[in-house]
């Protein structure tokens, strides 16, 4: 009997290991492949929706028009039929602009603007100018390009083959059409590419933007190239210092005549203005007015025909309030609004009748992230949120009153969806912890109608990968912080490991989510022997605008008493060896990791810090203002949350790497720490990357992540550094 359970035993554990492999027979990343190699193979882009039945998509170098429904495809263009486009290097998904039928495409390059004619298979020069040109875009009717050079706006006519220009006072300081960088960064955002002007429905007009930046600080911001080397001069306001001044214009392109408008006191300039957007008819423009607070916000409509302007929509917040940007804010036909706002301490949506009163669409404490789409013949509202977990963001419909939310999308992960125009379709990408992204097609009823592409290759399954967990951590005042782990794939509970921690740490940013890791950096540091941690704190997106407003005037402050509950977690665990923590993290994360290494010394033994932030009033006005007030009015919280107060505590590895021409974060952030850290006998081993911006680019990038690898192969393991 007892042979026969040893043979039985011996049977099943042979056929376990033939059926599953066995972990010694799967591969092991190299460094190389986690620096630039991939696992996934790219999947097609859905570029736009032409209507609510067709969508646009570019795979291989092939551009298609797919019918929604049957799943069938015309094959519009391929690259590889022009070899203007080829040699040139243009590519119709990377164009800077394109017309809504996509026939035509803009690229600029140099100093010329080339216009492509898909139909004609012809890339024609259009414009070429003494200096280059900035954002092309055609008009909705596609007769004519709006362009900005040298601080003017400009448009040229395809019909008469001849530029415009519409502004004249364009120059260094004074920029037409053209975000100054302050704007660019903090308000309209990076993916505007610096773009501030918006054309009407019907073509005749352009709404833009004109900032003055004479009264602005002048930054230098060196460059050593050449024997001189050279001085950039950067209009930089940060903390308590002059923004620049903006108002909104209204151009007309038949007078070439530009009408400002005015709406408050001619001497009450300090305040910020965004977002102008045309309703359907073209004839009322909105945009958003905040004070130098940040504490109240108007949406105002200007009228065209009368000429007179009125408020839409106000907001105050004790702590601050925010611009409605993409995803916040979505105008109808009839000029109702519906807006994301955050004000009952949760991100929610609301219904702002032309006509009556403000409803309240989304209740709860989960936030919306983004309205995606309004249809107004069925009276549905589509959106994206986090209603069922802090860490997954689903795709739902509801009406007009919220009573009724439906979720369409069903896999747990995250989801980011791209919705046809009235809703009866979308694009799902979507992925999870253990899951590579997938994208499929789903009606509105979040059925399934197809898939369009899926990430995952088999090579994956001949790698022994480490598997990612979502798990809570608990603080000692009882809040359950979000976190996401890397075990080693052989973890021996009776052995001790390092730890590396992630962060970013911003007020209402999120790093933990269940969605997959495109890179390979934390499964090579894992298969290691590296423990690989990202947690997010109490003033991260996962608490909503609650936890987020604690952090008012306290930046540093719960980030890392957060980050140092982490770390007093890690040490209840027997596998941790808790002298050999490390963080990591850049920009606003670098900051994390200085503070980390000062006044966290006793929990944190080692740190690399990309570009921090040191002393908030070296950084830009209106991100630190929003969250600080100015040096006078919160001089106390500008001290608690400068690094340089905590100098002299620090005592363990730290190495902070950044670019001498950063435009964002200026190195002076690191030469001012660093000068502190050596009268204090302290030692940082520094990297500086010359010429190089915000985020190292080129070989210099490989070079800058080789050797944070080798930092911690060499600090936590105890290894020589790998070439």
């Amino acid at each position: 009997m007892q042979l026969k359970k040893f043979v039985l035993v011996l049977f099943l554990a042979v056929n376990v290991s033939i059926i599953y492999g066995g972990s010694r027979d799967l591969k092991k990343l190299s460094m190389d492949q986690a620096i630039t190699g991939r696992l996934l193979k790219p999947m097609p882009q859905v570029l736009d929706w032409e209507d609510d039945r067709h969508y646009y998509q570019y795979s291989e170098r092939k551009f298609l028009r797919v019918n929604a429904a049957t799943g069938e495809s015309e094959l519009l263009f391929e690259s590889k039929n022009n070899k203007d486009l080829e040699n040139n290097d243009f590519h119709l998904a990377d164009a800077a602009d394109r017309t809504a039928d996509f026939n035509r495409f803009l690229f600029v390059k140099e100093k010329t603007i080339f216009m492509f004619l898909r139909e004609e298979n012809k890339l024609l020069p259009l414009i070429t100018t003494g200096e280059t040109p900035r954002n092309p875009t055609f008009s909705p009717d596609g007769t004519k390009i709006a362009y900005t050079i040298g601080g003017n706006l400009f448009v040229f006519e395809l019909n008469r083959q001849k530029p415009n220009q519409l502004t004249q006072d364009g120059g260094q300081d004074i920029l037409n059409g053209y975000a100054s960088w302050v704007y660019y960064e903090e308000i309209l955002g990076r993916r505007s590419n610096y773009k501030a002007f918006w054309w009407s429905p019907d073509s005749s007009r352009i709404a833009l933007m004109r900032f003055d930046e004479s009264m602005v600080p002048i930054f230098p911001i060196y460059n050593a190239d050449g024997v001189y080397g050279s001085l950039e001069r950067m209009r930089y306001p940060k903390p308590g210092f002059p923004n620049p001044e903006v108002k909104i214009g209204i151009a007309n392109l038949k007078d070439r005549q530009t009408l400002w408008i005015n709406f408050v006191d001619k001497d009450e300039t300090d305040h910020y203005l965004a977002f102008p957007t045309w309703n359907k008819k073209g004839d009322k423009l909105y945009f958003q007015w905040m004070n130098r607070d940040q504490d109240h916000i108007q949406i105002l409509v200007y009228d065209l025909n009368t000429r007179g302007i009125r408020s839409a929509y106000e907001e105050k917040q004790k702590e601050w309030v925010e611009f409605f940007a993409d995803g916040d804010f979505y105008l109808l036909e009839n000029n109702d609004l519906f807006i994301r706002s955050s004000k009952d301490g949760w991100f929610h949506i609301y219904h702002i009748p032309g006509q009556g009163k403000e409803h309240q669409v989304t209740k709860g404490d989960w936030s919306v992230t983004a309205v995606r789409c309004v249809d107004e013949k069925t009276k549905q509202v589509y959106f994206s949120a986090k209603k069922d977990a802090s860490t997954e963001t689903d795709f739902y419909k509801t009406d007009y009153q919220g009573k009724q939310i439906k979720k369409l999308t069903d896999f747990k992960g995250t989801h980011t969806v791209d919705v046809s125009p009235t809703g009866h379709y979308f694009i799902d990408r979507y992925s999870a912890l253990n899951t590579p992204p997938r994208i499929e097609l789903r009606d509105n009823r979040g059925e399934l109608v197809r898939e369009i592409g899926d990430s995952r290759t088999p090579e994956i399954d001949a790698y022994q990968l480490a598997k990612g967990e979502l798990i809570k951590i608990k603080t000692d005042d009882g809040i359950e912080l979000p976190a996401i782990r890397y075990l080693p794939p052989n973890l021996d509970r009776t052995k001790k490991y390092p730890v590396l921690v992630w962060v970013y740490g911003g007020p209402g940013s999120a790093m933990v989510g269940n969605r997959y890791s495109w890179g390979l950096q934390n499964f090579y540091l894992a298969q290691e022997g590296i423990i690989v941690l990202f947690a997010d704190h109490r003033g991260s997106s996962h608490f909503g605008k609650k936890g987020m407003a604690l952090m008012h005037r306290h930046l540093g402050k719960w980030e890392i008493h957060d980050y140092i509950q982490v770390v007093k977690y890690l040490r209840t665990l027997s596998f941790i060896d808790s002298e050999k923590i490390g963080i990591a993290g850049g920009s606003y994360g670098g900051y994390v990791v200085t503070m980390a290494l000062t006044y966290g010394a006793d929990y944190f033994q080692y740190g690399i810090a990309g570009a921090p932030v040191i002393d908030w009033k070296l950084y830009d006005s209106v991100y630190t203002e929003r969250y600080m007030d100015t040096p006078q009015q919160n001089p106390e919280g500008y001290k608690n949350g400068s690094v340089l107060t905590y100098v002299n505590q620090l005592k363990g590895k730290l190495r902070i790497t950044h670019g001498t021409m950063d435009d964002n974060v200026h190195v002076q952030n690191t030469l001012q720490f660093i000068d502190k850290a050596l009268d204090a006998g302290k030692t940082v081993e520094l990297i500086l990357y010359p010429g190089g911006r915000h985020g190292i680019r080129g070989k210099k990038r490989l070079y800058d992540r080789r050797s944070d690898l080798n930092f911690w192969l060499n600090h936590l393991l105890g290894r020589g550094a790998k070439n």
